[in-house]
């Protein structure tokens, strides 16, 4: 199958040229385009205005924010509320503290009554940093994908984010969106494509060893590995997953087709994330090798970004290395 890789913004690969912009960020934006768009539109937040970039839509449109305070079981049940009779809520707060904290009233009030509440969980990954174990949200998206009726969306960047907010505003179902609080390096374009449940490629090449399958902020680390590896002659497909659920199954069979081995990349445990997606869909349609880079049953700690992705083998040096176990196993 041929490919039409994004067009990736311009020094992306350059680690010190790339632009930083969080995550959270992108949700910011895409608060306020969607309010511009829809005054059933509502932002909720939980004590945390401004860490969530709520405080943008707060300052647009007043009259159509909610601060909940420290209560997200709460938050949830009211967005449930007003989602019933026709809003368009959002609810955001730290993603150890929702869904971490609100898991029951998030499955029992919004995902068993397919209402449209966007859950934005914020501060996501090992990437938060300084803030340590406590804060360091690993489990969210095996949390948010096992209940029906969720869609689940992972932005690989701050551009991304803010297209999602604003897509899935709109797409009328339960929707968690995670992101990160620190700056991370912008990899794609305002006009770069983004569709809910469509992944994108990233990198595409006419030898095909492997296929780097990744979402959120080390899709950046899977492209420089990328790079690395073809000086080493070793050519790799780099997909950008960002929806898990519904997840893309006819793209994820066509790049395990071309390539016979396949490696996912995640912020996240390994157990119930990405990883455990792709093998899912790998292994009712198209099984091959399937090395995996994600947290590895533990929690995190506090540290850099930086630091804390090399010290739990989720940069750019432990893929390279699973693409090449992989490789050895075809």
């Amino acid at each position: 199958m041929e490919y039409s890789p994004l067009q990736l913004a311009d020094s992306c690969l350059d680690r010190e040229k790339v632009e930083m912009i969080p995550t959270r960020d992108g949700y910011g934006k895409g608060l306020v385009q969607a309010g511009e768009k829809d005054e059933r539109v509502v932002v909720l937040c939980a004590d945390l205005t401004e860490s969530t970039r709520s405080l943008w839509f707060k300052e647009k449109f007043p009259e159509r924010f909610i601060e909940l305070g420290v209560a997200e079981q709460n938050m949830a049940t009211v967005a449930a509320g007003m989602a019933n009779y026709g809003k368009i809520p959002f609810i955001s707060s730290y993603a150890a503290f929702s869904p971490g904290r609100n898991n029951e009233q998030i499955r029992t009030t919004i995902s068993l009554n397919n209402l449209p509440v966007k859950i934005a969980g914020a501060h996501a990954g090992v990437s938060v940093g300084p803030d340590g174990a406590t804060h360091q949200a690993l489990e969210d998206i095996a949390l948010m994908r096992v209940q029906p009726n969720m869609v689940v969306v992972v932005p690989c960047d701050a551009l991304e984010a803010q297209k999602a907010t604003f897509e899935t505003a709109f797409n009328g179902k339960p929707t968690y969106i995670r992101l990160g609080r620190e700056k991370s390096p912008v990899i794609t374009r305002l006009d770069s494509s983004f569709s809910i449940g469509k992944a994108n490629i990233l990198r595409a090449s006419e030898k095909k060893d492997v296929a780097i399958i990744g979402c959120g902020i080390l899709l950046h680390e899977a492209l420089i590995a990328a790079e690395e590896l073809s000086k080493e002659g070793v050519e790799c497909v780099v997909v950008n997953c960002h929806t898990i659920k519904p997840i893309d199954s006819e793209l994820i069979v066509s790049v395990a087709k071309d390539t016979g081995a396949v490696v996912t990349v995640e912020e996240h445990q390994i157990a119930g994330g990405l990883g455990s997606a792709i093998a899912e869909v790998l292994a009712q349609n198209y099984p091959v090798p399937q090395e995996f880079v994600g947290m590895r049953d533990r929690f995190g700690e506090s540290g850099t970004a930086q630091e804390l992705i090399k010290a739990f083998g989720l940069g750019s040096e432990a893929i390279k290395k699973a693409v090449k176990k992989a490789i050895s196993r075809k």
